[in-house]
């Protein structure tokens, strides 16, 4: 089993948040990852209502406008290594193609194996269908919808990809909802909760002051003075 800067018990104590509250609490733990690490493009969830999905990056890289030109990843290899885990996984899949998300990896038929391998989800700016018969619970954090498969087919897998702008390699810690996804640096996730409650408190005092009948545009200066930083 490897040796880690975390325990299983630290991610779950991370899907307690959204991502923008992981993104808050990353700036004060890591400034100098502000502005690289999550997905920037509008995504699509298969369940807006299901909670957030913290686990181990298992990436790969997928295309279906054309049948294959040479040798291709074995699928079977995929699932081994989707599996091969001592903690729970995310699929983080960057489709090459262009525009991304021509042919949907992603249905009734793979959510339900990568469920049964023990992912928690997705994460791809590729396509995905068979919504009706997606796996429940499986979420999928994707481009956009889409109704064939394509020549869909995997081309390498255990290497970084780059999805949405958020680069991803293999045994990154990835937290993903509704809103996208964002790498959290191993040596950040113990850090977190404490970081989460700081900016909550500094937030409190803003929204607290914005929900008073005392409110006033100075009692709001007075209050973000003594906020502190925030966003």
């Amino acid at each position: 089993m490897p040796e880690r800067l975390f325990t299983r018990e630290d991610l779950e104590t991370l899907k307690q948040w959204d991502v923008p509250t992981i993104c808050n609490a990353l700036e004060i733990v890591m400034p100098e990852r502000r502005a690289l690490g999550f997905t920037v493009e509008p995504m699509v969830a298969v369940d807006p209502k299901l909670p957030p999905i913290v686990g181990l990056a298992r990436t790969g890289t997928i295309r279906a406008k054309e049948p294959p030109r040479g040798p291709v990843a074995n699928r079977l290899d995929w699932y081994d290594y989707v599996a091969k885990a001592d903690l729970p996984t995310v699929v983080v899949l960057q489709d090459i193609d262009h525009p991304p998300g021509f042919g949907a990896y992603w249905g009734e038929v793979q959510s339900t194996v990568h469920k049964a391998l023990g992912a928690l989800g997705c994460v791809t700016n590729g396509s995905f269908r068979d919504l009706i018969a997606w796996a429940p619970g499986f979420q999928m954090i994707g481009g956009r919808v889409g109704p064939s498969h394509a020549h869909v087919h995997m081309v390498d897998f255990a290497k970084p990809v780059n999805v949405f702008g958020m680069q991803a390699a293999h045994d990154d810690v990835i937290h993903a909802d509704y809103h996208g996804a964002v790498v959290i640096p191993a040596e950040a996730v113990k850090k977190l909760p404490a970081a989460v409650d700081l900016v909550a408190r500094r937030e409190k005092v803003i929204l607290d002051i914005c929900h008073s009948p005392e409110f006033s545009v100075a009692a709001l200066r007075d209050a973000i003075k003594r906020a502190g930083e925030i966003h």
